[in-house]
């Protein structure tokens, strides 16, 4: 009786690696942006703790969020991509973007970011 030999070959070893560093080399291409939306993310939830009250100014709330934004640095995102709007819950604070990073030759991978923030 022959013994069967169990386990993988070399070349599905070879196989699996490959898959794997392709989704780890997208993995370090997108993690600049994804570090790029939380800066964004923790500059709206700052300011939204500081400017706590029943009748925040928007455009208080804008300078607040430049004044972040020159200190964090966020790429691709202005104070004016921010919309500010008022409602019966109080103001919201709400962005949505669209970031790109080149992959492989002509590839690129795209991601959309989307955040809302409520200043209670």
């Amino acid at each position: 009786m022959r013994n069967h030999q169990q386990g993988m070959t070399f070349i599905g070893l070879l196989c699996v690696l490959a898959l794997l560093g392709v989704v780890v080399y997208a993995g370090i291409r997108l993690a600049p942006l994804y570090l790029n939306y939380m800066k964004v993310a923790r500059t709206m939830e700052s300011v939204a703790s500081e400017v706590k009250g029943d009748n925040p100014d928007p455009q208080a709330i804008r300078n607040l969020i430049d004044r972040h934004f020159n200190i964090e640095d966020p790429t691709g995102v202005t104070v004016k991509d921010i919309e500010i709007t008022r409602d019966s819950d109080g103001v919201q604070m709400h962005v949505a973007y669209d970031d790109a990073v080149p992959y492989v030759a002509n590839v690129s991978l795209s991601v959309h970011f989307e955040k809302t923030v409520k200043v209670r």
